[in-house]
């Protein structure tokens, strides 16, 4: 097992790059090896003669408590992130802000080559990280692309969410020895073209009189949804609180945020329930009523889908443990009261 790439070096992509297929699995089981240091993956042997051309790598963070990370991307390499749980946080390049609020499990944000990206997370997070040879973006030396879909420029800053990348990266997660190398190459590429696909169908669909919802309609937006979690909200109602049509607020919220705002609205009822499954043991039942779902079959479904786990599972390894602290009475005798970390 090589070293991790110091921070700014070169990616030697003279040599086409590959998944650690070959190296031992760790104790977890997991095919893709783990990050170190965010965003940059470890040395790989390869040889020229190798059609690989992707390395993976993931990146998983159980603290909770604010933090920052930075890494630049390496020369003639793309960096592709796949969220595989949500996560609250902040992604920055220099004054230019990429993506800020809860990124749902299946977000997919995309960086160029050389190009630094800083991180202000505020949740655990877990990321699939795959680092593409700039070559095989280009039509004309990737001939194995499909026409038309090259030109990896038109990736940079991409952000998008997609079901099928989220099982995609998962597969590459959860795939076992028999599928072999063969498996984890395809399942590389076809995450690219589908990306590739789905940036150039939204350039051929987007209007181009559409602009991003203002900062203070968006603030707005947000602060409706947050103090409305647990009601019947719907497009129109957060129409209203934008002051906008529906027709304007839908489009002019998801060029702001990436979102659909249905998909937004989820993914604040999902995190109202994280903090109520971490800070309480309220039936489940009683959890996805108070966070505005209609049944507790419906709150499982879109809480597994957007964290990979269900609340049962999630409040298993999240529940805040209560602690004891002793407060002296009158007299010698103590009283120990019970109180939960907020």
């Amino acid at each position: 097992m090589g070293s991790e790439f110091p921070y700014g070096q070169t990616c030697p992509v003279e040599a086409n790059a590959v998944f650690d297929t070959q190296s031992p699995r760790g104790e977890d089981g997991r095919r893709i090896p783990l990050e170190r240091l965010w965003r940059r993956p470890r040395k790989r042997e390869w040889t020229e003669t190798d059609p690989s051309w992707i390395v993976a790598s993931r990146w998983v963070d159980d603290r909770t408590f604010s933090r920052i990370e930075e890494a630049v991307s390496v020369p003639d390499c793309h960096i592709i992130g796949i969220a595989l749980k949500s996560a609250r946080l902040k992604l920055s390049r220099g004054t230019e802000t990429v993506y800020d609020g809860t990124m749902a499990a299946g977000t997919v944000y995309v960086t160029d080559a050389s190009l630094p990206l800083r991180a202000e997370l505020h949740t655990s997070c877990d990321f699939v990280h795959l680092h593409v040879d700039n070559r095989r973006l280009d039509p004309r030396i990737g001939s194995d692309l499909p026409d038309g879909l090259g030109e990896g420029g038109e990736l940079d800053g991409f952000v998008t969410r997609d079901p099928l990348v989220e099982r995609l990266a998962r597969s590459l997660v959860d795939a076992g020895d028999p599928y072999g190398d063969c498996y984890f190459d395809s399942v590389g590429q076809t995450i690219v073209v589908r990306l590739l696909g789905l940036r150039r169908e939204q350039s051929k669909t987007a209007a181009p009189s559409v602009s991003p919802l203002p900062r203070w309609r968006l603030k707005r937006v947000r602060e409706y949804v947050e103090d409305h979690v647990e009601a019947r909200l719907g497009l129109a109602e957060m129409a209203s609180a934008a002051g906008l049509s529906r027709m304007h607020f839908a489009a002019q919220f998801r060029a702001a945020t990436g979102f659909r705002p249905h998909d937004y609205l989820l993914s604040r009822r999902i995190e109202r329930a994280k903090d109520m499954l971490s800070k309480s043991d309220t039936p489940l039942v009683e959890v996805a009523l108070c966070c505005g779902f209609q049944s507790q079959a419906h709150f499982s479904t879109v809480f597994k889908r957007l964290t990979g786990q269900t609340p049962a599972q999630w409040r298993r390894e999240n529940m805040i443990a209560p602690r004891p602290i002793a407060v002296a009475g009158r007299g010698a005798r103590e009283q120990r009261l019970t109180v939960i970390d907020i």
